[in-house]
């Protein structure tokens, strides 16, 4: 198992350098589980690998820690509903074979109060 882990940290290095994240990578069963951070020691996304492949789901979120995306890897490739919130929008992209199907857009207005 210990070598899983050091395989999927090596595989997944350069990607790891892009981000300018910290991983911290579990064994979770047959699954390794990827914890990738901020500078600020904020949670910047995490999700799981099984045989070098991203799969179930992943979250993303931004430095102050509000959540910006989430959504299902199979085996590797994108699918189902993904949601993806920035500001007061959110964005349901239904994806099929790592590919775009529909999006939906809803954009959430403030609520005006009155005394």
């Amino acid at each position: 198992m210990k070598k899983y882990v050091i395989l999927v940290a090596l595989l997944f290095s350069g990607v790891i350098f892009a981000q300018d994240a910290k991983p911290v990578l579990e064994p979770f069963g047959k699954k390794v589980k990827a914890t990738y951070f901020y500078e600020n020691g904020q949670v910047q996304q995490e999700g799981f690998f099984e045989n070098g492949k991203l799969v179930g789901t992943w979250i993303s979120y931004n430095e102050e820690g509000d959540k910006t995306s989430s959504g299902e890897y199979v085996n590797g490739v994108k699918t189902g509903k993904w949601f993806f919130w920035k500001g007061n929008n959110l964005s349901e992209v239904d994806y099929a074979n790592n590919k775009i199907e529909k999006v939906k857009n809803w954009r959430q207005e403030a609520l005006a109060t009155s005394n």
